[in-house]
């Protein structure tokens, strides 16, 4: 594999690029950033499908190496970099992580279609009236039930120290209080952890940025 500076291709107010741009600025890696997506350059183009068959944004592009799939782009970038301090090999520690990043990309992915995609954006298939009520609805009891979990005192996702969870579920918090159009609850302990994650820097830069 040649030895070059990482590649990211999408656009810097992608959800999922924005996973990716937080954790290189929370461990240090080099990278560069492409436009590609939604108001930028098409991903149906030949070049890009020859790149990710399914046309999603984030790819990402170590030497000759071609990566898709936010979440697998972020494991592959710990490893690589040694980043047991976010991504602990502790099978017991990493399955926790673990756990956390997929309730993100299943559950609440879903819930988001509806509540930001349909409710806010209003764009097509996700604008359906029930999709959107139900979206806010599942919304709501997915946050309802991160407010459980978090009332205990802890200060991330996985407990006292940050880790590789804390992106995705951060980015999650960040759009559940910029999301408009229903009516939420007071949810304290989440309010809680998302100003310990405006703490960090990169979070600013790529989460907290006016951006939902």
């Amino acid at each position: 594999m040649a030895d070059s500076m990482l590649r990211i291709l999408g656009r810097p107010n992608s959800f999922n690029v924005r996973k990716i741009l937080w954790l290189c600025d929370e461990i240090d890696i080099a990278y560069t950033r492409e436009d590609w997506g939604r108001g930028f350059k098409p991903t149906t183009t030949p070049e890009f499908l020859g790149l990710n068959p399914v046309a999603q944004i984030p790819v990402a592009l170590d030497g000759d190496l071609v990566l898709r799939e936010s979440n697998a782009i972020m494991r592959y970038l710990c490893l690589k970099h040694g980043a047991e301090r976010i991504y602990p090999s502790a099978p017991e520690k990493r399955v926790r992580v673990e756990q956390w990043m997929d309730w993100v990309a299943y559950d609440l992915t879903h819930a988001m279609r509806g509540a930001f995609l349909g409710g806010q954006l209003q764009e097509a298939p996700w604008n359906n009236p029930w999709f959107v009520d139900q979206g806010r609805r599942d919304f709501t009891h997915c946050i309802g039930l991160l407010e459980q979990e978090l009332a205990d005192g802890r200060r991330f996702i996985c407990g006292e120290d940050f880790t590789l969870a804390d992106i995705p579920m951060g980015l999650v918090v960040n759009r559940w209080f910029a999301v408009k159009g229903f009516d939420k609850p007071d949810f304290p302990a989440v309010s809680a952890y998302f100003e310990r994650l405006s703490e960090r820097p990169a979070f600013l830069r790529h989460g907290r940025n006016g951006l939902p």
